[in-house]
């Protein structure tokens, strides 16, 4: 009897898991549930093979290049120009995109390309706060529900039902009115419009959880409730609730910029990227750069984030 038929044996009588069959061609090498292998639950991730899967796909490296550019523009702003967003020369309004400014001037001779960057802080920050509002009270309204079911469930859910019934743009353009104007405002507006999102989401996530072998088993143990919760349902259920946060995040980028648009974000001369284009519309027929030129950094921004999403979502799970 061979050595890999005693260790089957031995384990079927401990009552242990089948050790899985390994392809016909072999183990796969650095690719396999291995230490190193990075697919099993608490492996490390091999390097070897985030690289490989970044290198083919040029259109996430592109995409993960923009958000970085982005994240470092928002926090260094100085790192991409060292002009004044705020101080122009009236004498050179109205230049087009150039060497001396990437994006042109605008109608006071302030260079686009500065207040671009320097509006990247402000927006991003926005998001940030919006992101962060409907993650915690969505997962906590999701997870309570999920978690406790019956009658609290029931009456969570109606909640959240009455938040899906309302368009997310006309419930934060009620929310920012009776907030008031402001770039915080604003953001609080927009999260508290995705929390019913997050909230469906993560009680799906926790009532699949919930019904896993491994946590009726540590109930049957003798658990704590509040130990199942923070040891076995929480890291299981937070994967797709962290995916639709990078979701959300083009989508906050899109809403703070259409509330800025329309007047309720930063008062000027702050360069919020949706009052840039708010401010470039007067000017299309002879300043095409004032909207076009800030309006792709928005696209960009959104496009590399959704792409970032769809890998984290879908293809890296199946590549693992």
């Amino acid at each position: 009897m061979s050595q890999e038929l005693i260790d089957e044996a031995t384990g079927a009588a401990l009552g242990l898991p089948a050790r899985p069959a390994e392809p016909a061609g072999g183990p796969e090498p650095n690719g396999g549930s291995g230490p190193d292998g990075g697919s099993g639950p608490g492996r490390r991730v091999d390097p070897r093979r985030v690289r490989r899967f970044l290198v083919r796909r040029p259109g996430l490296l592109l995409s993960v290049l923009i958000v970085v550019l982005v994240v470092l523009a928002s926090f260094w702003p100085d790192l991409f120009t060292s002009k004044d967003p705020l101080t122009g020369v009236p004498s050179e309004n109205f230049r087009g995109p150039s060497g001396a400014h990437w994006f042109g001037t605008d109608e006071l001779g302030r260079d686009v390309f500065s207040r671009v960057v320097h509006g990247a802080q402000l927006s991003l920050k926005a998001t940030l706060i919006a992101v962060a509002v409907a993650f915690v009270m969505g997962s906590l309204i999701g997870l309570v529900a999920g978690f406790v079911g019956r009658w609290v469930d029931d009456v969570l859910m109606r909640f959240v039902d009455v938040l899906l019934s309302i368009p997310a743009l006309f419930l934060s353009l009620a929310l920012v009115t009776a907030l008031g104007y402001g770039t915080v405002k604003v953001a609080v507006a927009v999260g508290i419009a995705s929390v019913a999102s997050f909230a469906r989401v993560t009680r799906a996530e926790v009532l699949r959880v919930r019904q896993a072998v491994f946590v009726e088993a540590s109930r049957s143990c003798g658990s704590r409730w509040y130990s199942v919760l923070g040891r076995h349902v929480l890291p299981n259920a937070a994967g797709p609730v962290i995916v639709l946060a990078t979701l959300d995040f083009g989508s906050s980028i899109l809403a703070v910029s259409a509330l800025s648009f329309l007047g309720y974000g930063a008062p000027p001369p702050a360069p919020e990227w949706g009052t840039l284009i708010s401010d470039g519309r007067n000017y299309l027929a002879n300043a095409w750069w004032l909207t076009a030129l800030p309006g792709l950094a928005i696209a960009a921004t959104v496009l590399a984030t959704n792409r970032i999403a769809r890998a984290l979502d879908g293809e890296w799970a199946r590549q693992r």
